[in-house]
């Protein structure tokens, strides 16, 4: 089985080169795809002198001519992805990406009672500053009032989604509403989150900011609640052997 991992980054020159290399480590069959949207610091420059070095140079590397948001960067990933499943990772360091196998062990545990399977990691946000926390708890709460969930975290990067789910997705959101349009609009499509608790590292720059990016989340939430109505056109999952050669 192939996981496709999409790397989305804006202004990481300190921090690209360990993500990319923590990614090497991980033992499952990766497929990485880094979308730069348009940084304006070093962070093309290294993404240039890695893809000419070994391991890094079979990782698919895609730049934006201009700065678009984290959502056009997840959709120009999505759409080059190949993978059995796919997934995203943060260029920041937030996340510990030796965390994906506990993932997709999960997944092919859910998979063996229903089809219909994604799996969120979900953090333990106790260390973050109150404003973050109570408004991802917020957002979090009223995803599962408007959708009849039940999760904990749905603002986390790590989303384990087939892949023709996640190519299905309408994604219009250019920021961090991005996350609520995802989780939104795979339980309108009848999928079922599983979540496992991961590890998670909050740095203090954020680029999220509660004030400005949780009024588009909460917008997003309500308009895809009540707005026209979402349905996606794709067969349900095959099953995929768990049996594929790791690397």
């Amino acid at each position: 089985m192939r996981i496709s991992v999409i790397v989305p980054v804006y202004n990481e020159e300190k921090t690209i080169a360990q993500v990319l290399e923590s990614l090497t480590r991980v033992p499952l069959d990766l497929e990485v795809v880094v979308v730069d949207d348009a940084s304006t610091d070093r962070t093309w420059q290294i993404l240039e002198q890695l893809r000419q070095q070994p391991p890094f140079d079979g990782y698919q590397y895609v730049r934006h001519v201009r700065n678009q948001g984290k959502g056009a960067g997840l959709r120009t990933g999505f759409q080059l992805a190949t993978g059995d499943l796919i997934t995203v990772q943060d260029a920041d360091l937030e996340y510990d990406p030796m965390d994906l196998p506990v993932l997709v062990t999960q997944w092919h545990h859910a998979t063996s009672k229903q089809q219909k399977v994604v799996v969120y990691g979900y953090r333990d946000l106790s260390s973050q500053k109150r404003t973050t926390r109570w408004g991802n708890r917020f957002l979090t709460t009223l995803t599962n009032l408007l959708y009849g969930s039940q999760i904990h975290d749905m603002e986390t990067c790590y989303k384990l989604l087939p892949l023709a789910l996640a190519r299905s997705l309408p994604m219009q959101g250019r920021r961090f509403e991005i996350e609520p349009e995802i989780t939104a609009c795979t339980l309108l499509a009848g999928y079922t989150i599983v979540e496992v608790p991961i590890r998670y590292h909050p740095r203090t720059e954020k680029k999220l900011s509660p004030w400005k990016d949780g009024w588009p989340a909460l917008a997003m939430l309500i308009r895809r609640r009540f707005g026209k109505p979402f349905q996606l056109s794709i067969p349900s999952p095959e099953p995929i052997s768990a049996q594929s050669p790791q690397k």
